[in-house]
């Protein structure tokens, strides 16, 4: 049976929900059970049941190895919000808001342990191929993160490594979704590897999306404030072209908005976004994303199963990055 996105997003929903945390004390479990309880789209459970469901038919066969990588994206996301200080995730408070920093740490080292014990539960035959990429790509996730924090202190970061840091902080988790669901189902090894392509690529388009949309997106739609990586001076692909593509004129303008310490933000945000229309920096994005869009349709095009179960997965695709017509 073929499952749609929709359905497999519903099963992971409901596995979520009745996970049990039987363990003590239950104010160190309470805050994982929060956060995972705050919703979001599910992207990566519902990747690695799609990418299962292409080969075998009951995806629900792998809910806890799915919802394992959940667990991790958000231990990761919590240790973010503590990292960034931020109040606010998915429009309710963070864990070191609600409760605190001591907490947050703790319940999110607590978190990651849950993430492999769930990982962990796959036949005994696929267990080491599966924490291999498992781990590996969490060693990368930890490697893209200190990247990004790093450029937050430099003006010289260039447009490849901007794009090296979305794929370890962002794409390989998507990745890893797709490979170790063709793995469960004993997909042959060039679907397996042609998959991990497809999430890696279809990840960093998802990413310059999520920095397009930063700007040029609806704020009701988007769910958060626009503008907030034009404020925050964050190195975004779009940032990194603006300086190299500007004129002289043009690159004084964007420097003097970037040192700015004290601002008005409404009229920063207006003032950097006319920049980046004068510069085609909007189009130049576009031009990027489809590239990557194109580039993981190819590798799903590789994909040795039916039309119909692939149709499934690419329709996924074309709805996380807004294509549907």
């Amino acid at each position: 049976m073929i499952l749609s996105s929709n359905e497999i997003l519903q099963a992971v929903n409901d596995f979520l929900e009745k996970l049990p945390y039987d363990r003590k004390p239950q104010s160190l479990y309470d805050p994982i059970r929060y956060v995972l309880s705050l919703g979001g789209k599910r992207i990566r459970p519902v990747l690695m049941l799609m990418a299962y469901n292409l080969y075998k038919d009951k995806p629900e066969d792998i809910l806890m190895p799915a919802c394992g990588l959940e667990t991790y994206h958000n231990y990761t996301l919590l240790h973010d919000d503590l990292m960034d200080n931020a109040d606010l995730r998915r429009g309710h408070e963070t864990v070191h808001k609600r409760w605190n920093a001591n907490t947050a740490i703790l319940s999110g080292d607590s978190m990651l342990v849950l993430a492999y014990q769930r990982m962990a539960q796959v036949p005994a035959e696929k267990l080491a191929q599966v924490l291999d990429c498992f781990t590996e790509t969490a060693l990368e996730i930890g490697e893209g993160q200190e990247y990004d924090m790093a450029f937050e202190t430099r003006n010289d970061v260039r447009e490849e490594e901007y794009i090296e840091m979305i794929r370890l902080k962002t794409s390989v988790l998507l990745a890893c979704a797709t490979k170790i669901g063709a793995i469960l189902a004993d997909a042959p090894k060039e679907d397996v590897e042609n998959l991990y392509r497809f999430g890696e690529r279809m990840g960093l388009a998802f990413q310059l999306q999520d920095d397009l949309l930063d700007v040029y997106g609806d704020s009701k739609v988007f769910g958060k404030a626009i503008g907030g990586d034009i404020t925050s001076n964050k190195k975004t692909y779009m940032l990194i072209n603006a300086f190299n593509r500007a004129t002289d004129k043009q690159r004084a303008e964007l420097t003097r908005w970037v040192e700015a310490t004290t601002f008005d933000r409404q009229e920063k945000v207006d003032a950097v976004t006319r920049l980046y229309d004068e510069i085609g920096i909007r189009q130049l994005c576009e031009e990027k994303i489809n590239d990557y869009f194109q580039q993981a349709a190819e590798s799903l095009d590789k994909v040795g199963v039916d039309g119909e179960r692939k149709q499934m997965l690419r329709q996924y695709m074309d709805q996380l990055l807004h294509r549907n017509k």
